[in-house]
């Protein structure tokens, strides 16, 4: 069985007769390379795309994700999903351009994704904002987007601030993407594990941000838009699983967690 999408921008570039050996015969900056997978910069036209193809990746990755009780990665198809999903939800996310797979073994599936190059952009990991306005505009786009991801059925399973680029802009409203969706899970209903591992993730990849208590209320008062009494009360088990998690996160480098963060997080 084979599903195919083209859109009409890169059609001109691809064979749909035999899509694969098309998809495969791209070349271009190697970004990620492994045994069966590979992610590359390419040109076509006037615009850069980022190409993911995907081979099978065999009985041995799939039974080794399963005994380690880690959902395999299969191919394009959750990238692929996810992105609609976000589209349609409001998130700002990649475009997508093409979407292929091949194949009913999941040991031997072959897919591939083609998403439109963001450009010039920097990651939330890496930037620092100039003012306190456009810091708490930050937080407030970010809680916002992971309260729209969440609702509707997604966790993202890499929630970092590294996943969200920004493009360096002066203006007021921050512009962020959200990337790298390849083991994204969607389901009607986010069960709360996967939503405290993504909370917790997102929350320990800050830890370096100079956070206040101020920040973290209002974070919540975004993604919980039932108001902070009730985040407080009702969610407080919710939100001391999300701070438990990033502090176990952050222990798995580091021998202790710093004054500053252990304060930070005992007054969340």
């Amino acid at each position: 069985m084979t599903e195919i999408f083209v859109a009409s921008e890169v059609a001109p570039y691809f064979d749909t007769a035999d899509i694969f050996a098309a998809v495969d015969s791209l070349d271009g900056e190697v970004y990620r390379q492994v045994e069966n997978r590979r992610t590359i910069r390419v040109r076509l036209g006037e615009r850069d795309y980022f190409a993911k193809i995907h081979h099978g990746v065999g009985w041995g990755e799939i039974f080794k994700n399963l005994f380690q009780f880690r959902l395999p990665v299969l191919g394009a198809r959750n990238e692929w999903l996810a992105i609609q999903c976000l589209t349609a939800a409001d998130v700002r996310t990649m475009t997508a351009v093409l979407f292929c797979e091949n194949g009913l073994n999941p040991a031997a599936r072959r897919s591939a994704i083609l998403t439109r190059s963001l450009g010039d952009r920097v990651s939330l990991e890496d930037y620092v904002p100039g003012s306190l306005q456009m810091k708490r505009r930050l937080i407030h786009e970010v809680a916002d987007m992971s309260r729209k991801m969440h609702a509707a059925g997604v966790n993202h399973r890499d929630f970092y601030l590294c996943h969200f680029l920004m493009g360096q802009t002066d203006g007021d409203q921050p512009e962020l993407y959200l990337i790298d969706l390849h083991r994204a899970q969607i389901r009607p209903s986010v069960p709360e594990r996967w939503l405290v591992k993504d909370l917790g993730g997102l929350l320990f990849s800050a830890f370096d941000k100079s956070l206040t208590r101020r920040d973290l209320l209002r974070f919540i008062r975004v993604y919980r838009p039932g108001g902070l009494r009730e985040a407080l009360t009702t969610d407080r088990q919710f939100w001391l699983k999300v701070v438990a998690r990033a502090r176990r996160l952050y222990l798995q480098d580091h021998e202790a967690v710093p004054v500053q963060i252990d304060r930070l997080l005992a007054t969340a």
